[in-house]
């Protein structure tokens, strides 16, 4: 009996940890049925599906569920020739590219990925198809098989067969921007095949990955903040260092009617740096890390770490992309991804809803190279400091916080060590135990009465 009542247990805990997720009543973040905080960690694994085959999927999967991942963005119909290559066990898509006319051995392969993910708590941020397949533009594969007259049966179809599945979180653009009112139209109607195969709106939670695109657009809420099926806003803030990805962030997040926002692709770790190896090298662990921690503290309700290696899945006799150092084994080590759950483990570790972007509490948030970026929430601030210098409060801006409580969080190692406090009164500047480049901090401050505990990372 006891072996039952473990076994039940243990079957209810993975139940619950891909429960099917839903937007929070002040529409910023997600959070379960029972209204638990979901902060997504994703990882874009866009290749997942077309080229791994399952011994490899459980290896990576079970590696970023360790490394507190908890979404996978992957690609049903892939970008590397995924109409004509065939998968891991030798299946294409589709017949005659008509995505009228799936096949169901690649299918079946992906019912076990999603599976295999659900076993292990995690998401699957699942992309219907790559944008080429809608148009090639300057770039893509292709072929252009998309149009007004299948969308939305395809988009029907896909969603019918997971719609028992919880852990899907439905991606739709896949890298490209809206050209005209007719590509509008295409997305607009796979969102409603997708609406109705799941069993109606509220099965369905659906955004949009764009391409890069002007500060002032807002990601996805350009073309559809005000469209009733995107339950949150999708950013690619891409692969240059200095971007002012704060900025970009604010235009969506300050939209009404509000919504949730999050940053689905940045800067990759190991990636060209804005595509130009040559002249300004490639990114590492601290270029991701700061992108994560701009995002998350300038409103978005998680963060997608991605990294070079792994999107492509490159491997030994595959034609690389944009000249990857690493194989996908070797890339799950990077440092930059490991250090995710660090960012994780600190918005976790403090009351979730009501934070929000607050760089009214700073004297200055310095320029884009150093910059300060800070969030408040009830009883607590961060401010993160991207090369250690110090953080200046404006005293007369902290009314409702009694500051009895100070950590400088290190994003590098997870650790912690007391900041000093300091007297009322007085100017409120805090130091950082190091600074310059690479040497980033965070600031934790806590009110008095709310009982929080030291921020530090533990296993």
């Amino acid at each position: 009996m006891r072996s039952l009542a473990c076994l039940f247990m243990i079957v209810c805990t993975q139940l619950a940890a891909h429960a099917q997720l839903r937007v929070s009543p002040d529409k910023r973040f997600l959070v379960t049925p029972d209204g638990q905080p979901f902060f997504w960690l994703g990882d874009t694994a866009w290749e997942l599906f077309h080229r791994l085959n399952r011994e490899e999927t459980t290896l990576y999967l079970s590696n970023r569920q360790a490394k507190g991942f908890n979404v996978i963005q992957a690609v049903v119909l892939a970008e590397l020739d995924g109409l004509h290559t065939p998968n891991a066990y030798g299946h294409t898509p589709l017949r005659n590219d008509d995505p009228l006319q799936p096949q169901e051995a690649y299918f079946r392969h992906i019912d076990w990925v999603v599976d295999e993910a659900a076993r292990l708590g995690l998401y699957i941020g699942m992309l219907p198809t790559w944008g080429d397949k809608l148009f090639r533009d300057t770039w893509g594969i292709g072929p252009e098989i998309f149009n007004l007259s299948n969308a939305e049966g395809y988009g029907e179809w896909i969603a019918r067969r997971y719609r028992d599945r919880t852990n899907i979180i439905w991606i739709l653009g896949g890298d490209r921007n809206p050209r005209n009112d007719s590509d509008l139209a295409v997305w607009r109607a796979m969102a409603k095949g997708i609406e109705q195969g799941a069993g109606g709106p509220d099965r369905a939670m659906i955004t949009f990955h764009p391409q890069p695109n002007k500060p002032e657009d807002g990601g996805s809420s350009k073309w559809f903040h005000e469209d009733a099926w995107l339950d949150f806003n999708m950013f690619q803030t891409g692969h240059c260092r200095e971007n002012n990805i704060w900025d970009r962030i604010s235009v969506a997040y300050n939209r009404k009617p509000v919504k949730p926002v999050l940053d689905g692709e940045t800067i990759y770790e190991d990636h060209p740096v804005c595509f130009n190896a040559r002249d300004l090298g490639t990114s590492s662990a601290y270029d991701v890390r700061k992108h994560a921690w701009f995002s998350v503290l300038a409103g978005s309700f998680g963060h997608t770490y991605g990294c070079h290696g792994i999107w492509q899945m490159f491997d030994k006799g595959r034609e690389p992309v944009n000249g990857p150092h690493y194989t996908w084994r070797e890339s799950l080590e990077l440092p930059g991804a490991a250090q995710m759950k660090f960012l994780r483990h600190l918005v976790e570790s403090r009351p979730f809803a009501e934070r929000a972007p607050a760089q009214e509490l700073l004297e200055t948030a310095r320029d884009t190279h150093d910059h300060i970026q800070c969030m408040r929430g009830r009883g607590f601030i961060i401010a993160y400091t991207a090369q250690g210098k110090p953080v200046e409060l404006r005293a007369d801006k902290l009314a409702g916080i009694d500051i009895r409580y100070g950590w400088w969080y290190n994003p590098r190692n997870g650790r912690s060590q007391p900041a000093e406090i300091p007297a009322a009164g007085t100017a409120t500047v805090f130091v950082p135990p190091t600074n310059g480049y690479g040497e980033d901090w965070v600031l934790v401050l806590d009110d008095a009465g709310i009982g929080l505990k030291d921020p530090a990372y533990s296993k």
